[in-house]
């Protein structure tokens, strides 16, 4: 892991979204009136006639991404998560995943890595109002190179996706030879004294974690869990067996969301206590967002003492 190599993963959207349109000519994006913050803007520049901003009404958005993928179109429509699942989520849900159409809703600004913007826009319950949809798949990518490879393969796949992404930049975690599957998470290490289950910004704090264990002789091993949504049932149930502990970590509530799935696999697979570290059930609060991490304990200090 390269902390220095630094980069928010809606950069990377909006960098490789402008490739892959370049590649395939029934991609269009839409936008709320953020393409600035979210990054389509660069998609904008390239593809103006592909590209539709919507203005501040984010369920005019989804239903119109919609219809557009009903003419054989590729939508990718983005926004802040907090309006993308909150406020266009019956959308999203009767006109999106009940036809089962093929938009990919690509969100930014999730979690309390937002920062200053405060508990408004901190979206902290996308993870589990979107994994509760049939159809629909969930992704939560950690680094450029993951969201990269996002990008691309939602492209792929028929159906409803919803992409999770943060304004917080984050630490180089993989190499460009990175082989990734939707579906399947990935073993970073294969330390037997507890497994640490991450997702999206935080899986840099529990690789720092683990190399901070290391040097104490405690030997962790951490999933990057990309994909919620069909979570890698296989991996948990493997690594619940091989490991003594099992800690899962996430910028989002604990209620539905990275931790919640973990726990409805093992309960019904191999029984085993799970320790859930994300946002309790509370609101964010406005701040810097390594001061928020620290504040409401999602850093790799939480996850060592967790650990011991």
């Amino acid at each position: 892991m390269d902390v220095n190599a630094r980069k928010a993963t809606r950069q990377s959207y909006g960098e490789e979204l402008a490739k892959l349109g370049e590649k395939n000519d029934k991609i269009v994006v839409f936008d709320a009136d953020l393409a600035s913050a979210t990054k389509t803007n660069i998609f904008a520049k390239e593809f103006p006639d592909r590209f539709f901003d919507m203005g501040i009404a984010e369920q005019d958005m989804i239903s119109t991404a919609a219809g557009m993928s009903t003419c054989g179109k590729i939508p990718y429509a983005s926004t802040f998560a907090v309006f993308a699942a909150g406020r266009a989520y019956d959308q999203i849900r009767s006109s999106i995943c009940y036809p089962k159409l093929n938009v990919k809703i690509c969100a930014t600004h999730a979690g309390i890595t937002v920062g200053e913007d405060g508990a408004t826009h901190q979206m902290l319950e996308d993870i589990s109002l979107m994994r509760t949809l049939p159809n629909m798949t969930v992704i939560s990518t950690s680094d450029d190179k993951q969201t990269r490879w996002a990008v691309n393969e939602i492209s792929k796949i028929n159906g409803p996706v919803y992409l999770r992404l943060s304004r917080l930049d984050t630490a180089k975690i993989y190499e460009e030879s990175q082989k990734f599957e939707i579906g399947k998470g990935i073993q970073l290490g294969n330390g037997t004294d507890a497994t640490i289950i991450a997702t999206g910004v935080v899986v840099e704090q529990a690789m720092l974690a683990k190399e901070e264990l290391e040097k104490r002789n405690i030997y962790v091993r951490v999933i990057d869990m990309h994909t919620i949504k069909p979570i890698d049932k296989e991996l948990i149930i493997k690594c619940a067996k091989e490991t003594k502990k099992i800690i899962t970590i996430e910028d989002h509530s604990i209620i539905g969301g990275l931790g919640s799935a973990v726990c409805e696999v093992l309960s019904e697979n191999y029984p085993k206590q799970v320790i859930r570290l994300g946002m309790k059930d509370c609101f964010g609060k406005s701040g810097k967002a390594q001061e928020l991490l620290k504040y409401f304990g999602l850093t790799k200090e939480n996850i060592i003492e967790t650990v011991l």
